[in-house]
């Protein structure tokens, strides 16, 4: 539905804008002088755990991806806060602290912020970050005989899920929220030491809606290996428990027109694959040699398709 809105909204030239909202990008790049670019997001949603402090600082981690998604290093921040006006304030305390000190991890200031006063609590940031104008990472850069590689494991939004609906261990949730807590910092820094050719990271609309927009924006088939996706513990037995966000329906309603699958992929395997994750990782296409110097360099990175022949814009399912 936000597509079709968005193809409504007149685009405006300007030759500093060197990404905008056309590409379904994950952070927009202006260019300030020949060495320098600003990458800028917003992202903000409401608690998906009960700890006030662990909301915000998953938050706060959420936000700064897109820029790390890029290629860009963060600088400043701005908080964006939805509170209910006769709210628990300690609580509010929590988040916001939560929230600072994940941004200050990033090396990231907090220069301010806006609240308004709303029933249902949301908070994020936007976020900018530097990047010079030739070295920015976008989701459009995928070429053929390229090697997908991921940087995190999936199934945050299963896991929240199933932690709603009183189902999810204690174990399984803390396993979710250490991923979701870990910056993409690490994955940027070092997948920018190699050649790689786009990135994004992996999101509300899930691997399969990530994949679909590189595949677009970068015309483009790509193929994921099911076998070689990996997943949070629990995240496997939650989905086959039915423990389904209303978001994973939502992307497999939007997306599934362009997969086409090679062979019978199980349910749970196949419903995790459009599972909307918070603070995922960063799915990298580049060439086969420095995929695998990635993959020693960074042990959480491993490789999980290829990019096929350009034009079909789909995704296979092997």
């Amino acid at each position: 539905m936000l597509d079709k809105v968005l193809a409504a909204i007149p685009r405006v030239t300007n030759e500093n804008v060197l990404v905008g909202f056309d590409t379904a990008d994950d952070a927009g790049v202006y260019k300030l002088t020949p060495e320098l670019a600003l990458v800028q997001t917003v992202d903000f949603f409401t608690p998906i755990v009960d700890d006030p402090y662990t909301y915000g600082a998953i938050a706060a981690a959420n936000a700064l991806s897109d820029v790390y998604a890029m290629g860009g290093q963060p600088i400043s921040a701005l908080s964006i806060v939805a509170y209910p006006a006769k709210g628990d304030l300690e609580d509010l305390e929590q988040i916001l602290k939560g929230g600072a000190a994940k941004i200050h991890e990033a090396g990231c200031v907090i220069l301010g912020g806006h609240s308004v006063a709303d029933d249902e609590v949301k908070f994020g940031y936007a976020v900018t970050g530097a990047v010079h104008p030739n070295r920015f990472k976008p989701n459009s850069g995928a070429r053929e005989g390229d090697i997908l590689v991921f940087t995190k494991k999936l199934g945050t939004g299963v896991i929240t899920t199933a932690l709603k609906r009183g189902i999810a261990s204690e174990a399984h949730v803390q396993s979710a929220v250490d991923s979701m807590l870990e910056l993409n910092r690490r994955a940027c820094e070092a997948m920018l030491e190699f050649d790689v050719h786009g990135c994004t990271d992996v999101t509300g609309f899930g691997l399969i809606g990530h994949a679909r927009e590189m595949a677009l924006a970068s015309s483009v088939t790509i193929e994921l290996d099911t076998g070689a996706v990996q997943f949070l513990p629990g995240a496997l037995d939650y989905a086959r428990q039915g423990a389904l966000p209303g978001g994973l329906k939502n992307n497999k309603d939007f997306a599934s027109c362009a997969v086409e699958a090679k062979r019978e992929i199980p349910a749970e395997i196949e419903n995790l694959l459009y599972d909307p994750q918070t603070s995922g990782g960063l799915l990298i296409s580049m060439p086969e040699q420095d995929a695998r110097l990635l993959e020693k360099r960074l042990p959480n990175a491993y490789r999980i398709g290829r990019v096929m022949s350009p034009g079909a814009q789909k995704i296979w399912l092997v």
